[in-house]
């Protein structure tokens, strides 16, 4: 549940967290940046959308949205402030980030939402489709690992006024682990152990994901 705080005027308010992502599988990387984020920012929560089918990436490259939804969930589930979305995920079109906030503030119109993005995309950001909608409906976080802040500052200033953005730095702890790492090492019969929970890769190892 979605909770809510009182502003000075009486309406009232949410801050929730935006977390996309193919989450193939979901690792520590993407938790910690999310506990982070609610952190910094105040957020009440943080939901995670795992695509269905991405602008970016081929659908034959992506594991079914079905298996990546089970393991987000049980990733999330000791974790209140966590909650998963199934926006994406159902949707048959190509997801894009502006729709799909668009379809958030219908469903939380009181919100206050926060789009959490990886510094890796913030070069590529003007490509986006309708990047001045994103920014628009949200806040826009940037993750930023906490060896890598310098220079970010300056993109981020740059993108915020090409926008009129309202956007901002976000410290994660360090966690030089990706998706693509785990699959690799899953691949080659390498533990992966302490890179994503323990019930994720026991759903990995049932289902016999990653090893073609």
């Amino acid at each position: 549940m979605i909770a809510m705080e009182q502003t000075g005027n009486g309406a009232v308010s949410q801050k929730i967290g935006i977390m996309g992502g193919t989450f193939d599988p979901i690792h520590y990387g993407h938790l910690l940046i999310a506990q982070s984020a609610a952190e910094e920012f105040a957020l009440e929560q943080v939901l995670f959308l795992p695509t269905g089918r991405s602008p970016h990436k081929s659908e034959k490259d992506v594991t079914d949205p079905q298996i990546r939804c089970e393991m987000v969930q049980i990733a999330l589930e000791d974790n209140p402030k966590f909650e998963i979305s199934m926006l994406e995920a159902e949707n048959t079109e190509v997801n894009y980030t502006y729709a799909s906030l668009q379809k958030l503030k219908q469903l939380y119109p009181k919100a206050q939402l926060y789009f959490i993005m990886g510094e890796d995309s913030l070069d590529d950001f003007p490509t986006w489709k309708k990047p001045e909608e994103i920014c628009r409906l949200s806040t826009v976080l940037v993750a930023v690992r906490n060896d890598k802040g310098f220079g970010i500052s300056d993109k981020i200033a740059e993108i915020s006024q090409m926008y009129q953005a309202d956007m901002h730095m976000l410290h994660a702890p360090n966690f030089s682990v990706s998706s693509h790492d785990i699959r690799k090492r899953i691949h080659e019969n390498k533990s992966v152990r302490y890179m994503l929970p323990d019930k994720v890769t026991e759903y990995i190892v049932q289902h016999d994901l990653y090893r073609e």
